[in-house]
């Protein structure tokens, strides 16, 4: 019971992790119940079971594993983080719950799956269960079934992917077990259920009893199509649907749910490749003139393409060979056997087969000549399957070329096709622009002679008919007669579509009659969307010419369709019927006296004529009739003017009121022409026409008039006509104008002899140069340089202008009738231009020569056949689609490997991409794609040339083509990085214009991924720059749901820049302006308005009241009129729902919420919510804000604040500053709110917002500090940070506000605590906000003084001052006024406070604070206020007397540098604060007598406690308990307390983390945290030596104590191996650079304990070296090695020590050698010889680290033996390696030599260096010694090295050496070894220094407890007097006190004298002259002198006085001073 008591006691899941099982399963049991409890699914107490809630699937125990799967199916259930663990629980249920005999543990395992399932993870669940069936344990097998057969019925195959399922299937058939087989027939007919016959195909090679047992289960089941029964979490809303349907007993109820998607089998099969099985000589034998051969050939390929699905591949070798067989083979069955070869290839390639589609058509087509009936049934079955892989559009060309080919047969098989092609179209991908040239076509094959064609251009008719819907068609049948009309529709009513399609306006089961009636009308529904099309097109044409005819009047209802349709074709009247007809609607005196010969009653008869017309209703007024009767006698001919104008205002009155005719319009418009040019009649006639345009369209209008105008002679007429149709244009529109019709009239006005006609021509080519562009121009290059100049002239001054809005025509009177068509313009706008252009047909001109040409392998003879091409094109100027086999011969020359070629093809390409105009469509895929391709070549120019080429081709194409199909996915899986870059940034740029995208583009996104993560950083930077590009169109969850498929390490990246681009993602792109609804309600009246470009701020309410605006059309004028009296033009949105939304609108903007805040801060102290802590706001902070914001805000205001578009932001802003003042405590109750989403506009790029962003905030700051309100540490902490990374912003205004904001944050916050956010800000990378922050910084301290400083003034001044020496100019400067302004507020004080600064930072200083000029002021009122006694015991002007006179700055300066140096030689251990005053303070009695209380009251300053905490923005909660319940997170947080600043704190977490090592039961859960405990730890011991070594300030105690701390700890640490072995190479190279540098420290023996201290360390070195893992510390060793060698800065001294770490581990190696991963070694070593070579090795100063290595080379040879040479795995190129043939040599000398000698050697290199330089020939050594005195860099180090052998070696005989060498050279070898036998002896007799202040001098301690090595004197260890000895002769010399020669020749060389040749102690020492040269400056002589008196003095006392007698002789000179003042 002892130990049922212990667990008991635990936590649930330390229960559930428990030994024994029965823990476990309480545990399981309480989980159970806890997950039951939890209520908030994003609950932190989920993620505690995210590690281990595997193991409740997987328990060992029966009992406890069936109450742990209840436990994880509610956690499934319930919790949102479950999703992570779905791929390791569904793995565990799989393999251990599966096999279990329990049924109620294979239940509960089921229902886990399909839980997961549910939340959906449907794709991670079933890769699961697929590997399950792979088990060998039947049971397995048989389960996974069960749950995916479980899934697939009550999800559906819509969340159940079938292809990898149906991919099993057959193997789980041929399954021995027959549990499984029959679980698999389950399977396959519940498939069957769901996808029907796509189903057999897969299985028809299993077992034919199996297919015939599974086909009796088929017929069973019943026809009606299954239902989803369960659903995601995310389709409640479907389920809701469902249950609503269920419910519903009526039929209506079925109708609407949606049908199961058709699966395809295609989808469900394997691409078989077969290119590669093609026989070897097919090419030869399809050649072969012997038919049996061909014969042969083509069976084969036939064999190959009845495979399903074939996988694509170029084709275009056997498509060109299948062409040629067609169309030209004698033997027809060859033919047949070809294109049966062309249906394979085409269905089983599909869409990709749509490439070939353009090459086989027109072959096919004219085979159709042929007669057999198998042959021709061969061709039709191949264009068939061929019209299914491409479009109509792209096949249109070819099938109209043959349309008017002579042979009836070829005719009607192209007629047939067409009806065939049509039954698969849809009205959408059957448009007006395609229908019309094929209706044309087929139009006249109804007229033809022989019954065939004509039967089947009526099927095809009938076809078209029936697709599209009456009202589309009807305008191409408006010539056609009644009974051919109605063959038509016979055969429409006959067709059946293809699939059951339903067909346009629902007709399909109706008769003609009703279909007439009901189309518009079914119609009308889709049509409401589409309301914004309304809008005419600018600079797009429009639809069809005969648009206006269909819908005569503005709100024509749908009954009135037909009515309208025979009014267009109104049949011509007699005269007799005219009169008659005109009779019954006016006056009879009227009539009388139409052709009265008295003018006066003409004109009183037309009077009564115009007053009849205008009370005439539409339907009675008979307009033929009427102006007929205008007509009569005289007529047209009427020669009173005034008679005439009323006659013409009469015509324009009936064409406007009446259903004006095309007949009706012909009889009038002769004579308006004639009257156009009228002076008097000339503007009534204008008026006429431009009515008739409005009654019969423009186009038609325009091409009658024009053709009139021209056909007469009068110029007047001509011009007037010309200006007219110009005006009519801009009212009308360019929608449907027929260029070609009235082209050459234009020319011929050009060519006019009369100016007017001649002006008004170019008039009128300037307004069409308005909607057509530059196109225009190529129709008039012909005409006269003058007059093109003229033309050219007219064309640049339109340039850049927009075309007016339309206001006439079919936008204003279709009205609703329109908005089927409103897609359609966007389809022909840009066409129609380009289709006005008269195209030449070059097919003919491309030989087979010129394609020969191209394809030669002599690359002159491929440029001519390039340039014949290029002049082909250049010559046509404009061509038509067909262009022969020039695709496949350019294609080939993409691929040129001639660079020059290559780009002349891209030229050529470009040019025929112009010429071709949008036609070029159908290239794309064959064309277009290898345009794509050529991105990806390595030279810039040729992809530059590449990607012009590719936009001129999508200037004329769009991109839809490009996008389709698989092709640009394939591009970018293409690991080029030059083309992934290439296409992305080109994708990046066009996708944000597209309004709408193929769903193809999902197919790029894996791809796109793939590049988020190349290896090439601009591949990675463009894939960034196009990911928002990609979501605006596919959206955030597509994406995200796209991620699943990566590997775990790549979503999470790929997740996290999602999250970003979803911050930056682009809003899609405006519907085109004619979608903006700018016809204004008014009428015609305000038109001009209209024509305006309208303000940008259009916001959503357009969008919002679209819908409304096309509810009630009879509204339009009413609503119109107010939105003119309001003066808003060109908007309908209903009056009421304005109101209703103002209303909304009136009410508070924030609510207050008792205690909202409040709780807001408890639960993100609890960890309830997500702290505000981001680099950049993701998706889910925006969410929680959002959540927190809707308790508090209005419902619109929040719609607005979390809008993506900005102008929306910028509404609320405007909103928010109306309300605040109003508001102001419901704005402070959620101000943590608003600051918060102000966070989130800080990361925006919109300068708009930004600018109404910070406006809010200074009034809100303001307001806040009236009600004098203070901001808690919750809200400062979350807003803060974000405005200071505003103060780098590059805009100045910006910068300015945000600087502002700043200085009003100090007086609702605390000072001390905004400063230490602008610390932080002086971290940033960007120098702007480190400048600004810097510059803010000065103004705190001006204002609030010294105290503001956090977390010291000494800290505080150090950070700034590390900017003095920054790279950014005004940065620099930032700093240096900071610290001025420090010395402006502390005087002198400063210098001590910054530090060591260099000698360039301090005079940059020194000239700054001179340049200021300032005296510092008394401490502010501020600072007095805020700390008072300050004052007290002083001077009330103390600040003012510590402050020296200007002229004395300098030299306080200098004294102070040379404080902060290295000490004097006269007091060379003296601690440095008294080192130079002394002698001064004690001869100046003047003004000593005011320092002591000076120093003493600066010192109590500087020590006094400063009480604010020290905050930070991202710091751990302080709330430690609740925080940290569990032990790792105890750990982590202690952990992270070790690395503090602050001593007692890092002392206090070391204090803990020893009690855990100690314990041994405890001390395993430090296990998995000893890396961070490591890191923790070397940071600190950094810090100790960089900052806590250099405060004097701190107490030398304390840092002793932290010391021991440290080292205590470790050692505890590496006491148990288990632990100890967890630290990895790189934390245990870190941490032996920590240690080796702390002993290398000479600050640590000046310490009380120091000596002791550097014991400990010592034998902790050891322990690590001992206890560690042998591989990595023999790693970290190695790298630690090579990093000090290669580190100029780095002390000789640190080498040395790792080295002998090294040897020390050579030492360990025979114990250890078992346990190293030996391969791991050997590629340390490898890279270590890779950057030192042995010759590098060679050079260095020392032979020690060649010996070194060579050591552990031949002790690992010799432990392991030639095995050696097979542990070399890791390294790549073993034969270049230099380690292999060292080890090889090494190998074969040791088989040779005995063990003992190895041993021997070992040893010796172990014990020291000594023995190690014996061993060398002593010629060998000299060699090379003299070799470096010989060369001029290294002569110094020879000469050292050469003492330091004679003295080792002092029988060594150097005279051989000498002997051949110059006199010259050997006195200077004399002179420089007795030069520096005279330094060493001078070093022996002077005692080392040990001030304890310069880091640089660290190196001079050895500590001997751990290596035996003597210290032996080396070169350089100790900055001694000799050196400023030194240089002090030199400067004498410079200045002429000394003998040149004599001191050039005695001079020992200066490296010597140096203390160390490492950077970092030259920089030292150099520091040290610098602070000695500013006094040498004074008194050169004086200086010299007293050197040399204190010189012997030094020698003689140094050596017996120790440092505490030297600081008791201080504290005595310091009482004497007392004294003196007393």
């Amino acid at each position: 019971m002892a130990d049922d008591s212990e667990w008991m006691k635990l936590p649930i899941d330390q229960k559930c992790e428990h030994k024994l099982w029965k823990a476990r399963l309480h545990g399981y049991e309480e989980a159970l119940k806890l997950f039951q409890r939890i209520d908030d699914e994003k609950s932190p107490e989920w993620s505690k079971y995210l590690g281990f809630i595997k193991k409740f699937v997987t328990d060992s125990n029966a009992v406890a594993q069936l109450k742990g799967l209840e436990a994880v199916l509610a956690y499934v259930e319930n919790a949102h983080v479950a999703g992570r663990t779905t791929g390791e629980v569904v793995s565990g249920v799989v393999c251990k719950v599966f096999n279990q005999p329990k049924a109620r543990a294979k239940e509960l395992g089921l229902e886990i799956c399909m839980m997961y399932i549910e939340i959906e993870k449907a794709e991670a669940v079933q890769e699961e269960l697929l590997k399950g069936l792979d088990n060998k344990n039947p049971k397995i097998i048989v389960m996974c079934i069960e749950t995916i057969r479980k899934a697939l019925s009550e999800f559906g195959s819509k969340i159940v992917t079938l292809k990898p399922v149906v991919k099993v299937l057959p193997k789980l058939f041929e399954s021995r077990e027959k549990a499984v087989r029959d679980e698999a027939k389950l399977l396959a007919v519940e498939m069957y259920r769901w996808i029907r016959d796509a189903l057999r195909p897969p299985l028809q090679n299993i077992n034919s009893v199996q297919f015939k047992e599974l086909e009796e289960e088929w017929v069973k089941l019943p026809p009606s199509a299954p239902k989803q029964t369960r659903f995601l979490r995310s389709q409640q809303d479907l389920k809701t649907k469902f249950e609503q349907a269920a419910s519903s007993d009526g039929v209506d109820g079925d109708e609407d749910e949606e049908a199961p998607p058709e699966v395809d089998a295609y989808e469900l099969l394997e691409a078989v490749e077969i290119l590669s099985k093609l026989p070897k000589d097919f090419y030869e034998k399809i050649e072969s003139k012997k038919w049996q051969e061909r014969k042969e050939a083509l069976e084969a390929l036939e064999i190959l393409v009845k495979n399903p699905k074939i996988e694509s591949g170029d084709f275009g070798d056997v498509v060109r060979t299948l062409k040629k067989v067609i169309g030209k083979d004698t033997n027809v069955m060859l033919v047949a056997v070809a294109a049966k070869c062309v249906v394979g290839l085409a269905t089983g390639l599909r869409k990709k087969f749509g490439t070939y589609a353009c090459l086989v058509v027109p072959t096919i087509l004219e085979k159709f000549k042929e007669k057999k009936p198998n042959v021709v049934q061969a061709l039709q079955e191949a264009i068939d399957a061929v019209f299914l892989t491409t479009t109509l559009q792209n096949i249109s060309e070819d099938v109209l070329a043959v349309m008017d080919n002579k042979n009836p047969s070829i005719k009607q098989q192209s007629s047939l096709f067409l009806s065939r092609s049509f039954r698969h179209c849809t009205p959408s991908t059957l448009p007006k622009s395609l229908l019309k040239p094929f209706c044309a076509a087929l139009l006249k094959q109804i007229n033809d002679s022989a019954p065939e064609v004509r039967d089947a251009a009526f099927e095809a008719l009938g076809t078209a008919l029936k697709v599209v819907g009456e009202k589309a068609v009807n305008p191409f049948l408006a010539d056609v007669d009644k009974l051919k009309l109605d063959r038509i529709k016979e055969c429409a009513e006959k067709i059946e579509l293809a699939g059951g399609k339903k067909v346009a306006g629902g007709a399909e089961k109706k008769d003609v009659k009703s279909a007439t009636k009901t189309a518009p009308v079914a119609e009308a529904p889709p049509a409401k969307p589409a309301a914004p099309q309304k809008k005419a097109p600018v600079a797009k044409a429009g639809g069809p010419p005969k648009k206006g005819k269909v819908a005569g009047g503005a709100g024509a209802k749908g009954k009135k369709a037909a009515v309208e349709t025979k009014d267009v074709v109104e049949t011509e009247l007699s005269d007799e019927v005219c009169e008659e007809k005109a009779s019954a609607v006016l006056p009879s005196s009227c009539m009388q006296l139409l052709d009265s010969g008295n003018w006066k009653e003409r004109l009183a008869s037309m009077e009564e004529f115009q007053k009849a017309v205008e009370q005439m209703e539409k339907s009675e007024m008979p307009c033929q009739a009427l102006v007929r009767m205008l007509a009569k006698k005289p007529g047209w001919k009427e020669t009173n003017f005034q008679v005439m104008q009323m006659k013409l205002h009469i015509v324009g009155l009936i064409a406007v009121k009446g259903n004006f005719s095309k007949t009706s319009a012909l009889v009038v418009l002769e004579c308006l022409v004639d009257k156009i040019g009228d002076v008097k009649c000339g503007i009534k006639s204008k008026e006429a026409l431009t009515a008739i345009g409005e009654a019969c369209s423009l186009p038609w209008t325009a091409e009658h008039v024009v053709s009139m105008a021209f056909a007469q002679k009068n110029p007047k007429n001509q011009a007037e006509t010309l200006n007219w149709l110009a005006n009519a244009m801009k009212e009308f529109g360019f929608s449907g104008i027929n260029v070609k019709a009235f082209i050459n009239n234009v020319k011929t006005a050009l060519g006019a002899t009369n100016p007017a006609v001649r002006t008004s021509a170019i008039a009128l080519l300037g307004v069409m140069f308005l909607y057509m562009g530059a196109p225009l121009r190529m129709f008039f290059e012909d005409e006269k340089p003058a007059l093109l100049t003229q033309i050219d002239a007219e064309f640049e001054k339109m340039q850049g202008q927009t075309p007016p809005a339309p206001f006439r025509g079919s936008i204003k009177k279709e009205g609703q009738d329109e908005n089927e068509e409103a897609e359609e313009p966007d389809d022909e706008g840009g066409n129609d231009v380009m289709d006005l252009l008269p195209r030449s047909d070059i097919g003919e001109k491309i030989t087979s020569d010129m394609v020969s040409k191209m394809s030669d392998k002599n690359w002159k003879i491929r440029k001519e056949g390039l340039d014949e091409v290029a002049a082909v094109i250049n010559e046509a100027k404009f061509i038509q689609p067909n262009i022969g086999e020039l695709p496949i011969a350019l294609k080939a020359r993409l691929g040129d490997s001639n660079k020059i070629l290559l780009q002349q093809t891209l030229t050529i390409l470009q040019q025929i991409a112009t010429a071709m105009g949008p036609n070029i469509k159908q290239h794309v895929k064959n064309l277009g794609i290898p345009i794509i391709t050529v991105l990806g070549d390595s030279k810039s120019n040729v992809r530059a040339a590449a990607l012009t080429t590719l936009n001129a081709w999508v200037e004329q194409t769009g991109m839809k083509e490009w996008l389709e199909g698989e092709d640009l996915s394939e591009e970018l899986k293409k690991e080029n990085p030059f083309l992934r870059q290439e296409v992305l940034g080109w994708l990046a740029e066009k996708l944000p214009t597209l309004r709408t995208v193929p769903p193809d583009l999902m197919l790029c996104v894996p791809n796109l991924y793939s590049c988020l993560e190349d290896r090439n950083g601009d591949v990675r930077k463009k894939a960034q720059e196009a990911l928002p590009t990609f979501m605006m169109h596919l959206g955030y969850e597509k994406m995200f749901k796209a991620t699943n498929k990566l590997k775990t390490a790549s979503k999470d990246q790929v997740v996290s820049l999602l999250e970003k681009a979803r911050t930056n993602m682009p809003a899609k792109p405006a519907a085109p302006v004619k979608a903006a609804d700018s016809k204004p309600a008014g009428g015609v009246k305000s038109a001009p308005a209209s024509a305006k470009p309208q303000p940008p701020p259009a916001y959503d309410e357009s969008e919002v009241s679209v819908p409304d605006s096309k509810q009630d059309p009879k509204k339009a004028k009413s609503a119109g009129a107010a939105a003119k009296g309001k003066g808003v033009i060109g908007k309908k949105a209903p009056i009421k729902s304005n109101a209703k939304e103002e209303e909304d609108k009136s009410g508070p903007i924030f609510t207050h919420v008792p205690n909202g805040k409040e709780q807001r801060i408890k639960d993100e102290k609890g960890l309830k919510v997500l702290k505000w802590n981001f680099t950049t706001p993701r998706d889910e902070y925006i969410e929680q804000l959002k959540t927190q914001m809707s308790s508090c805000s209005a419902k619109w205001l929040q719609d607005e604040l979390f809008h993506l578009d900005f102008q929306h932001h910028i509404k609320a802003l405007t909103a928010m500053i109306e309300h605040l003042e109003d508001e102001k405590d419901a704005t402070i109750n959620c101000l943590d709110l608003v600051l918060k989403w102000f966070t989130l506009r800080f990361f925006d790029t919109n300068t708009s917002v930004l600018m109404k962003a910070l406006e809010y905030l200074k009034m809100l700051f303001t307001m806040l500090s009236r009600e004098n309100y203070h901001l808690n540490e919750y809200e400062a902490s979350s807003f803060i940070p974000y405005l200071v990374l505003k103060v780098g912003e590059s805009k100045d205004v910006v910068r300015k506000d945000v600087r502002a904001l700043l200085n009003m944050m100090c007086k609702v916050y605390p000072a001390s605590k905004v400063f230490t956010f602008l610390m932080d800000g002086t971290k940033s990378k960007n120098s702007k906000q480190r400048a600004e922050c810097l510059e803010e910084l000065g103004c705190l301290i001006e204002s609030y003084g010294m105290n503001v400083c956090q977390p010291t003034a000494a800290k505080a001044l150090k950070e700034i001052a590390v900017h003095i020496g920054d790279r950014d100019n005004s940065v620099r400067n930032a700093a240096l006024n900071t610290v001025v302004v420090v010395y402006n507020v502390c005087g002198d004080q400063v210098f001590k406070l910054i530090g060591n600064l260099s000698e360039k930072e301090m005079s940059m200083l020194e000239e700054r604070i001179k340049r200021s000029a300032k005296k510092p002021a008394a401490a502010p009122v501020k600072q007095v206020e805020e700390k008072p006694q300050r004052s007290q015991g002083g001077h009330p002007n103390a600040s003012l007397m510590r402050r020296p006179p200007l002229d004395e700055v300098p030299s306080k300066l200098n004294q102070s540098r040379s404080q902060n140096a290295h000490p004097e030689q006269s007091f060379p251990s003296i601690p440095r604060e008294f080192q130079l005053d002394l002698d001064i303070i004690e001869n100046d009695h003047t003004r000593v007598s005011e320092m002591p209380d000076l120093v003493q009251h600066k010192l109590d300053e500087l020590l006094e406690p400063v009480l604010i905490p020290e905050p930070k923005i991202r710091a751990v909660s302080p709330h430690f308990d609740d925080m940290h319940n569990s032990i790792a997170s105890t750990i982590n947080f202690v952990v992270s307390q070790v690395a503090s600043g602050d001593i007692n704190t890092s002392i206090q977490a070391l204090a803990q983390i020893d009690e855990v090592l100690r314990q041994e039961d405890k001390a395993e859960a430090m296990s998995g945290h000893i890396d961070q405990f490591l890191i923790a730890t070397f940071m600190q011991l950094r810090l100790i030596y960089s900052t806590h070594m250099a405060d004097e300030r701190l107490d030398k105690d304390d840092i002793v104590r932290l010391y021991s701390c440290i080292i205590g700890n470790m050692i505890s640490l590496f006491q148990m191996e288990l632990l100890a072995r967890e630290a990895s190479m790189g934390v245990l190279k870190d941490l032996m650079h920590g240690l080796i540098t702390l002993m290398l420290d000479s600050r640590v023996e000046d310490l009380e304990d120091g000596q002791q201290l550097i014991r400990s360390v010592n034998l902790l070195v050891v322990r690590v070296l001992e206890k560690s893992d042998q591989t990595n510390i023999l790693s970290a060793l190695l790298v630690l090695l090579q990093d000090s060698l290669l580190a100029s800065a780095s002390s000789p001294k640190f080498s040395e020590l790792v080295m002998k770490c090294l040897w020390r581990m050579v030492r360990l190696l025979p114990e250890s050698v078992n346990n190293i991963n030996l391969d791991r070694i050997l590629l340390d070593i490898h890279n270590f010889m890779k950057i030192f070579p042995k010759d590098k090795l060679k050079q260095l100063k020392s032979d020690i680290p060649l010996r070194t290595l060579k050591t552990l080379l031949h002790t690992l040879c010799r432990l392991t033996g030639p095995k050696i040479l097979d542990h070399m795995t890791m390294i790549e190129n073993k034969n270049e390696s230099e380690l292999e043939t060292h080890l090889r040599r090494v190998v074969k000398h040791s088989l040779d030599q005995t063990s003992s000698k190895s041993d021997r050697e070992t040893e010796k290199g172990a014990n020291g260096m000594d023995e190690l330089a014996a061993k060398s020939k002593v010629s060998d050594i000299l060699a090379e010694i003299f070799k470096k005195i010989g060369s001029k860099e290294n002569t110094k180090e020879g000469l050292t090295e050469l003492y330091e052998y004679k003295q080792k070696y002092s029988d060594a005989d150097i005279d051989p050496f000498l002997k051949n060498t110059s006199q010259f050279f050997q006195s200077y070898v004399e002179r420089g070894l007795r030069m520096i036998e005279l330094e060493r002896e001078g070093k022996g007799r002077v005692q080392s220094s040990s001030s304890g202040i310069s880091p640089q001098s660290a190196d001079t301690f050895v500590p001997s407890s751990t290596i035996t090595a003597p210290t032996i004197p080396t070169n350089g260890e100790e900055v001694k007097p000799a050196v400023y000895l030194e240089r002090l002769k030199i400067l004498r010399q410079r200045h002429g006190l000394e003998n040149n020669s004599k001191q050039h020749d005695e001079r020992p060389p200066l490296t010597s004298l140096l203390s160390k040749p490492s950077a970092p102690t030259v920089a030292s020492s150099t520091d040290m002259l610098h602070s000695k040269l500013s006094q040498l400056k004074e008194s050169r002589e004086h200086y010299h002198q007293e050197l040399e008196s204190n010189q012997s003095h030094m020698q003689s006392s140094m050596g017996t006085t120790s440092s505490v007698t030297n600081l008791d002789d201080l504290k005595k000179r310091l009482e004497r001073i007392k004294s003196n003042r007393k």
